[in-house]
């Protein structure tokens, strides 16, 4: 008995799990309503006169993966169409093309691809039906492909076409191809729609926040529907609230539906604590679930306020922002998730609490970052209306594009919480002009269509004919040429570009109206360079629109915070500024991370920028550390320069530092002097003759030593040190493991001038996709196996294949020492 009794209860058992199977196989699995299509493109570049603008059965095709930016693998040239200004790297005409099955199962379905972004001018055609056009590069789209598939067992072929030959289109560099992810979407019929939500948070207290939901449904059915469409709030796994709704939607139409619930004691979202919320929104017809969409959302509270600035969750925040291009360094324009990931890590431990996407809507992987890592993002939409800054830019597709491209990055953006204003443009032309003012109100119009719960400015050029070098100034007549856009009252926060001198006159000139300094300082450095003398201030170029003949040998910049361009300022002038008046809500500094093009204030063969606070490699340079001991509660104590210099030479010695009275400097144990930070001073300076051996800072508070610090002279360069920001990856093909390597003399000591070349070499399952040393005069190709090193430093980056097991990257170089390093993939 016993062992019938066993084997009845385990056939009930049996029983049991097969109806439990049966029951979770009929409920859909949505996580294949939008995939990758990334892998296994087909590349065509037309290099050749005689290619023209056409493929055919003779085309040769090379095979890759997308993200995919071809302007980054070709070479630097002084001749390029897009100039030193674009970075000295050729555009052209490509083509990718890519075959694939659908299954038969899906043909009652609707199948759409989702391009997140093509520079630029792309064409789709999906087995050779034409899908359409769409001229910017910045902004993602979507084409229904269903009517033209083939279903089952049938190869398609879907055919993009890249034209970015027309040059220059940019005043920084662009990059080519599909640069951003492709995705395919598969729904039924009764769908959301393409960024088909919208969640607003309209009252939020400590106690409770009401959440408004507007769902767009699209039936794509030929007859009227009824459904149930019901939306639940997530707090990571945890069911929050719900609500539900009963809906008829007419054949071939589309319906906005309103829901409305209330979230009790809401974790809010934060720049320390970016907290994230999502809402799950399923479409049920006979009680079957038809349809999943996805949203995350943020719960937080704020305003700008004509004098505490910017008050988040009832807090004053001040926004110590940056302005970021698009371009990942060495890895050009193609978006890796990883890549963009280690860029805000950076920032983040440099204090900085907010981005600026200039001058164009960003991938959206940069805001899914912001918004888990607690970013206060402006979110720009243009660098030009009507009136071109190149010959072939945005401004040629304004008329018949403009609108469409501002509401699709709305649409898309607006439920991001690290988003808290809305850009319409930068720098524009038409702002001195009524013609500029017409415009304006348009753009404000949609965007206030679309979004009620953000603030827009715009990026002005600052006052003119003023002498922004005085100290007083007559900021009254001065008012008489500020841009007509300004003085029109249609933004919502005033926001210009420099003129950091007139901050303080803001209130007084523009009552009732917020600030926030779209973008500031402008200074320059290039990293691990250093004049001798630090304390004198310098323009470079003399005037924006004159030529720069004077310089550094080598097209440098002394990384001592003393030379900006003439509208800009040093790192330290503007920020106390800022630091000064609460009413001023912020800053975005002109920028975070030195991008390719641009490389004010030299031209070729100069090739990327040096306005940077981190070199194109992803190395802070020096000022990094005064933002540090500025932003952080982290306790700081930088010295520098370098201490290899000739016997006799005086040297300027900076310290930034914090949480402290006090830095004494000691050169070889002697007493160089104690020094503090007086007034409003950043940092403090000694001025030593040079003496080889040891540098050492100690900062002190109460009389205690609270850090030290030392820098030593480096011997001859002997041995090369490998570090990997991450020793474990992902085996994914997409992950990234950025290397630093450092020349380090026989004492394991930073050889600070060397320039070595490096050679690299990989192997297991992984490969090279990077190299850089954040030089901007190199012209070494950033997709290569060997680099020379800046300063001492340089970059390698590791790219995982979809194995996992070692991987083993070898660098070696002349006359030192070489070393591996094992990086894992799993």
């Amino acid at each position: 008995m016993k062992y019938l009794s066993n084997f009845i209860h385990g056939l009930v058992l049996f029983v049991i799990t097969i109806l439990t199977a049966s029951c979770n196989r009929n409920e859909t699995d949505f996580s294949s309503r939008k995939v990758t299509f990334n892998n296994d493109w087909s590349f065509h570049l037309n290099d050749s006169l005689k290619d023209k603008d056409t493929i055919s059965n003779a085309t040769v095709w090379r095979t890759l993966n997308v993200p995919h930016d071809w302007g980054i693998e070709g070479k630097f040239d002084e001749k390029s169409p897009a100039g030193y200004g674009g970075g000295a790297l050729t555009g052209g005409l490509g083509w990718y093309k890519k075959t694939f099955k659908v299954s038969a199962a899906d043909s009652t379905k609707v199948t759409s691809i989702i391009f997140d972004g093509v520079y630029k001018d792309s064409e789709v055609w999906i087995n050779g039906h034409y899908l359409g056009k769409r001229p910017n590069g910045y902004i993602g789209f979507q084409y229904d492909m269903s009517q033209y598939l083939n279903y089952g067992d049938k190869n398609n072929e879907i055919i993009v076409k890249v034209d970015n030959s027309k040059q220059p289109n940019s005043r920084w560099y662009s990059g080519s191809g599909i640069f951003r992810n492709v995705w395919i979407e598969t729904t039924d019929k009764l769908h959301v729609g393409q960024w088909g939500t919208y969640v607003t948070t309209p009252k939020v207290t400590v106690e409770k926040a009401s959440v408004n939901l507007e769902t767009t449904i699209q039936n794509q059915n030929s007859v009227s529907k009824k459904a149930i469409v019901t939306t639940t709030i997530f707090k990571e796994d945890t069911k929050v609230t719900s609500v539900t709704q009963n809906i008829t939607i007419v054949a071939n139409a589309n319906q906005t539906i309103k829901q409305e619930t209330q979230v009790e004691s809401p974790v809010l979202w934060s720049v320390e604590k970016p907290e994230l919320y999502t809402a799950v929104t399923e479409i049920s017809v006979d009680d079957k679930i038809v349809d999943q969409y996805k949203t995350s959302f943020g719960i937080r509270d704020f305003k700008f306020d004509v004098n505490k600035g910017f008050i988040l969750n009832g807090k004053q925040v001040k926004i110590k922002g940056v302005c970021m291009h698009h371009d990942l360094g060495p890895l050009g324009s193609a978006i890796n998730t990883r890549a963009i990931e280690r860029q805000l890590e950076i920032l983040k431990e440099m204090g900085v609490n907010g981005i600026r996407t200039s001058h164009n809507p960003p991938a959206p992987e940069l805001l899914d970052l912001c918004d888990k890592m607690g970013f206060i993002v402006m979110d720009e939409a243009f660098d030009m209306w009507k009136q071109t800054k190149t010959k072939y830019d945005y401004a040629n597709d304004w008329d018949k594009w403009h609108k469409k491209d501002l509401i699709d990055q709305l649409l898309r953006d607006r439920n991001h919480p690290s988003v808290f204003i809305w850009s319409i443009g930068n720098e524009i032309p038409e702002q001195w002009s009524e013609t500029g003012v017409t415009i304006a109100k348009e753009l404000v119009a949609i965007t206030r269509q679309y979004d009620k719960t953000r603030p827009i400015t715009a990026a002005m050029n600052p006052p003119v004919n003023m002498n922004i070098d005085e100290v007083t100034l007559q900021f009254d007549k001065a008012k008489t040429y500020f841009n007509s856009i300004a003085k029109s009252g249609v933004l919502d926060i005033i926001g210009y570009n420099y003129a950091h001198q007139t901050y303080e006159y803001h209130q007084k000139n523009f009552p009732g109206k917020s600030f926030i300094a779209t973008e500031t300082t402008s200074a320059l450095e290039t990293r691990g360079y250093y004049d001798v003398k630090s304390d004198d201030i310098k323009k470079w170029p003399v005037r924006w629109d004159l030529k720069f003949t004077e310089g550094n040998p080598g097209n440098t910049v002394s990384a001592y915070d003393q030379v900006q361009a003439p509208w800009g300022s040093t790192h330290e002038a503007t920020w106390k500024v800022i630091k000064k008046h609460d009413f001023l809500s912020g800053m975005y500094i002109w920028t975070g991370f030195d991008y390719i093009g641009e490389p004010t204030p030299y031209e070729w063969p100069s090739i990327s920028s040096y306005f940077g606070i981190v070199d194109l490699a992803g190395f802070p340079k020096d000022v990094y550390y005064m933002y540090q001991s500025e932003w952080t509660d982290k306790t700081v104590l930088h010295i520098f320069p370098h201490w290899n210099w000739k016997a006799g030479q005086t040297v300027d010695v900076w310290a930034y530092y914090n949480n402290a009275d006090e830095v004494e400097l000691f050169l070889n144990g002697k007493s160089v002097g104690i020094r503090s930070k007086k007034g409003d001073d950043l940092h403090v300076m000694w001025k030593v003759p040079f003496q080889s051996g040891t540098l050492k800072a100690i900062s002190r508070k109460n009389g205690k030593t609270v850090l030290e610090s030392e820098i030593r002279t480096a011997g001859n360069p002997a041995t090369l040190k490998l570090t990997a920001d991450r020793s474990t990856i992902k085996a994914d093909g997409n992950d990234l493991s950025f290397v630093t390597v450092d020349i380090l003399d026989a004492n394991g000591t930073l050889a600070p001038t060397a320039n070595n070349e490096i050679n690299f070499s990989v192997t297991g399952n992984g490969k090279i996709v990077g190299v850089c040393s954040g030089d901007p005069v190199s012209h070494e190709s950033y997709k290569g196996s060997k680099h020379t090193a800046l300063n001492g430093k340089c970059l390698v980056i590791v790219q995982s294949t979809t194995k996992g097991g070692r991987i083993e990257l070898t660098a070696k170089a002349n006359g030192l020492k070489q070393n591996t390093i094992v990086i894992t993939a799993e």
